[in-house]
């Protein structure tokens, strides 16, 4: 039941969204069709069609929801439909629901769970809880919150799009860009918390890189002409290829360049160049498509050594360039560094000290860290280290960045003191 639930309550949500153009209400019916079904399949057992039958009992049930209102006709006449045609040719109406129309119906729900009048929160708990199927407790423990914060923020943003009488439709063209953007930076979004988990024991949660996957893959399909759908198909796809070598026998982490690349996914890389390709088929590589293009830097090596350290250098500037952020600044100093030497990415770095978006941020240690050390800057080195530990709310970032201090510490006195001028 588990199973079937989360591989057909999309759909069935998305076909019944159409159909009452309000969310909220479409995942109640089809909670109440699982209700029934919870009940009849134990003695009659599972369909041949659990999806076909789940979204039949949940629209008759809208049916005779719809009947009931005082303002039938006008409800129907919004959803474009005839009470008789209902009536007469129900199955029918399935068929063509869960054919014609469901690559629009999923367009639909995803955009409308993605909507800008709603709170970034607010967009990924509905986006993970219709599109994804997981319960309030699997979004709370996913992004380690209580499940009453979302519940909650599930509720909000239900309200928000009744009160601003949002409808289940696609945006129109000249609203298209912001909205598509606005889709793709909560895929993302899911996908980064679970590529690289912002606090707690675990230094990845699988199962929102593979739910983030999974719904940009049937983007994707449902928008084959966007050229940044498919460049952060491709992005996803090589970075989840490296998941299985991110971690160490005991679960510790292990960074990019440390990696037994031998334990890189090739079909999964595969399937990123693929995808990027199809990007840059489809015009200039944006945000999404550029960091992809970065990520196959390092897919298409063999070795740290071998890595196209100058290319991904200037991919970063370019980047930089369509979407500034001091974070791809930060990246872009790592890449400089590994291109041009330690001094010329520690400039960089340097120059990025006094960003208030990066005064929390434990990568930006971390990074002058890493580069004070290859300069032989230890004790510095070391006092990065520890800034970066302190900040990071993840577990096993801490004990990454501790490990580099405990280095760094012994590598000081092993060499002993040296002269100061």
């Amino acid at each position: 039941m588990e199973a079937v639930w989360r591989i057909e309550s999309a759909r069935v949500i998305a076909g019944l969204a159409r159909m009452v153009n309000d969310v909220g209400l479409a995942e109640e019916l089809a909670q109440d069709a699982l209700v029934l079904a919870l009940e009849r399949w134990p003695e009659s057992g599972v369909p041949d069609n659990p999806g076909a039958w789940l979204m039949l009992t949940a629209k008759h049930r809208a049916i005779d929801l719809l009947r009931r209102r005082t303002r039938y006709e006008q409800k129907l006449e919004e959803v474009g439909r005839d009470m008789e045609l209902r009536q007469a040719s129900a199955e029918a109406e399935l068929d063509d629901a869960l054919d014609d129309h469901i690559g629009d119906d999923m367009l639909r729900l995803l955009f409308t769970a993605c909507h800008p009048v709603l709170s970034t929160e607010g967009r990924l708990a509905l986006t993970l809880r219709l599109l994804g199927g997981l319960t309030t407790g699997e979004i709370a423990r996913a992004f380690l919150v209580p499940e009453p914060t979302v519940a909650q923020r599930i509720v909000r943003a239900k309200r928000t799009l009744a009160d601003r009488h949002v409808r289940i439709e696609m945006p129109a063209p000249d609203e298209l860009a912001e909205r598509l953007s606005s889709v793709l930076e909560i895929i993302y979004l899911i996908f980064n918390e679970g590529y690289s988990a912002t606090a707690g024991a675990d230094w990845m949660r699988t199962s929102l890189c593979e739910e983030a996957l999974r719904l940009g893959r049937i983007l994707a399909g449902l928008m084959p002409e966007e050229a940044e759908v498919h460049g952060l198909v491709a992005l996803m796809e090589i970075q989840v290829s490296r998941m299985r070598a991110r971690t160490g026998a005991s679960g510790e982490a292990v960074l990019l360049l440390d990696q037994d690349r031998r334990l890189w996914d090739r079909l999964l890389i595969r399937r990123g160049l693929d995808a990027l390709n199809r990007a840059e088929a489809l015009g200039t590589l944006g945000p999404y498509g550029l960091q992809a293009a970065i990520a196959a830097c390092h897919a298409r090596a063999l070795s740290p050594e071998d890595t196209a350290w100058e290319r991904m250098a200037a991919l970063y500037r370019v980047l930089a360039h369509v979407a500034p952020s001091p974070v791809v600044e930060l990246n872009r100093a790592v890449a400089v560094s590994m291109a041009y030497g330690p001094a010329r990415g520690l400039e960089i770095v340097d120059g990025l000290a006094a960003e208030r978006a990066l005064r929390d941020y434990p990568q930006l240690p971390a990074v002058r860290g890493d580069l004070l050390a290859k300069l032989g800057r230890l004790d510095e080195a070391g006092e990065e280290f520890e800034r970066a530990a302190a900040l990071t709310r993840n577990e096993r970032e801490r004990a990454l960045f501790l490990a580099r201090v405990d280095a760094i510490r012994a590598k000081e006195a092993a060499e002993g003191p040296t002269e100061t001028e």
